[in-house]
């Protein structure tokens, strides 16, 4: 090597290590401009957002979900979040372990009727190992999706109510007219009975002279917000067949088998003819009765599976039906006893009680009984009544909750100027610049039934535009960007509703 090499070498060494240095040191200062590995973009929220991020995080933190909710923990958590707030707040327990909490801000004027804004606190079970991340850690990323079960169904609508209204108690200017009340219930994932149904059917509830309800809607794909204003109430059918076993290689007819399949081909063909109308367009999918097979129970079990030389005498099948409110009960009573299961073919079925203490019952006789016997709104214990039909049981139909209001009106809200509490509300998503859908049947079933039996106005409204549909899925989120764009809308409606004056009711 000569000597001008070795001169310049140690040079090279110096200047290949200034540029490294300076290579070092523009990573890490882009490195620290993007999101943390949880996705908390403090750069990009406000400081007062980053909070109402939080505390919605804190809330999916408890955990909710079935067969174990922790209720007296959400209770905790919301009632520190309404003393915060500067609510009134005050909890029921129509059920010993089954809390409810309800929130008030009195209004100006309290003899008016008052609004109500509803959410439940419990949630669906969970398989955490099928999630991308642990279901009760709400865990951000870098897009601002928050993972945990009840994001969307529905712990957003909770703290977006109480942020809502956090920003209307720090506005010296607003008072608002009308109460507002808001109901943190229990149980509505498994039907309700001991939370919202309680609820609706107290004296507590009759003192809060309730004259519109908002309750938990469904995200929208679309830049629209949904909105609903009726559900589906759910009809469970159980049909037995019966039938003379005989040995597997004989023909013969009213084996059970048989008589079970002719009802299933006599309901696919009712389940035909209604999809038919959905996929012709001209009716939603939840604006027909919808009826489908659930399961079926055969067979003379044996220690390897079943007996195979052998026709079993009895066989079931379970269908899981959902009627639209403008559905007649009384005419799909019949289809059922006439049709799908008639006692003439040897199908059997029993009147079953409901977990709701309501029952269905199949002939004009039973009616005049369940009407003489028990009402519609007690909610008591469960009342077990049979009936028979020439010495036949019959086909076991549990309702979830009837399809008509105490004065025998379907289970719908009016969604134009004749209620001007949709006037107002629609008037509110305008004016904070989202625009609404069609109005829609729910496809399932909320605890806003039990507010429509009593024949309130009641809107089925989440606002989450833009937003895949996650209700009961793994992964379930919920951007935080659309959770606080739901809190300003929360804001004007609420603001609209408890100013509406007394003439236009």
């Amino acid at each position: 090597m000569s000597s001008e090499s070795t001169t310049h070498c140690p040079l090279l060494l110096l200047l290949l290590l200034l540029l490294f240095l300076a290579g070092s040191g523009s990573a890490a200062a882009a490195s620290s401009s993007l999101p943390s590995h949880d996705g908390d973009r403090h750069h990009s929220l406000l400081s007062e957002e980053q909070q109402q991020v939080e505390r919605f995080q804190q809330y999916l933190r408890v955990r909710t979900a079935h067969p174990n909710p922790d209720y007296a923990a959400a209770v905790a958590f919301l009632s520190d979040q309404a003393r915060s707030v500067g609510l009134l707040f005050q909890t029921f327990e129509f059920v010993p372990g089954k809390p409810l909490l309800l929130l008030t801000w009195p209004g100006a004027d309290p003899s008016l009727p008052s609004i109500l804004l509803n959410s439940h606190m419990d949630s669906v079970p969970v398989e955490p190992d099928k999630w991308l991340h642990p279901p009760f850690a709400a865990h951000r990323d870098a897009d601002g999706r928050i993972y945990a079960r009840g994001a969307q169904d529905d712990k957003c609508l909770a703290v977006q109510y109480l942020e809502a209204l956090r920003a209307l108690r720090s506005d010296p200017s607003f008072v608002p007219l009308r109460s507002i009340h808001v109901s943190l219930v229990p149980d509505e994932e498994i039907g309700g009975r001991d939370g919202a149904a309680r609820f609706a059917a107290s004296e507590e509830f009759r003192r809060l002279k309730v004259g519109f309800v908002l309750d938990e809607g469904q995200a929208s794909p679309t830049d629209e917000f949904r909105v609903f204003y009726a559900d589906r109430t759910p009809w469970w059918l159980i049909v037995k067949a019966h039938g003379a076993p005989g040995h597997g290689s004989k023909m013969y007819d009213g084996s059970a088998v048989e008589n079970l399949m002719e009802t299933m081909e006599t309901v696919a063909r009712f389940r035909d003819s209604q999809f038919d109308l959905v996929k012709a367009g001209l009716k939603a999918a939840s604006e027909v009765i919808s009826v489908n097979p659930v399961y079926m129970k055969a067979g003379t079990p044996s220690p390897t599976g079943f007996v195979m030389n052998m026709q079993p005498s009895e066989c079931e099948a379970g269908f899981d039906m959902r009627l639209p409110p403008t559905a007649d009960p009384d005419l799909v009573r019949r289809r059922v006893s006439e049709e799908w299961a008639p006692i003439s073919r040897s199908l059997t079925y029993e009147v079953a009680s409901l977990e709701e203490g309501m029952v269905m019952l199949t002939s004009q006789a039973d009616h005049e009984v369940l009407r003489a016997s028990t009402h519609a709104l007690s909610f008591g214990k469960p009342h077990s009544v049979s009936a028979s039909l020439q010495g036949q049981r019959l086909p076991s139909i549990s309702e979830k909750g009837p399809i008509r209001d105490h004065a025998g009106r379907p289970l719908v809200t009016a969604t134009n100027e004749t209620n001007p509490w949709w006037t107002v509300f629609n008037q509110a998503i305008g004016a904070s610049g989202a625009k609404l859908a069609k109005p829609e049947i729910l496809s399932s079933t909320t605890d806003a039934r039990f507010m429509r039996i009593m024949g309130i106005p009641t809107l089925g409204f989440s606002p989450m535009a833009n937003t895949p549909i996650l209700l009961h899925e793994h992964n379930e989120f919920l951007k935080d960007t659309v959770f606080l764009k739901g809190i300003r809308v929360y804001e004007n409606i609420i603001r609209s509703l408890s100013t509406l004056p007394a003439d236009p009711l």
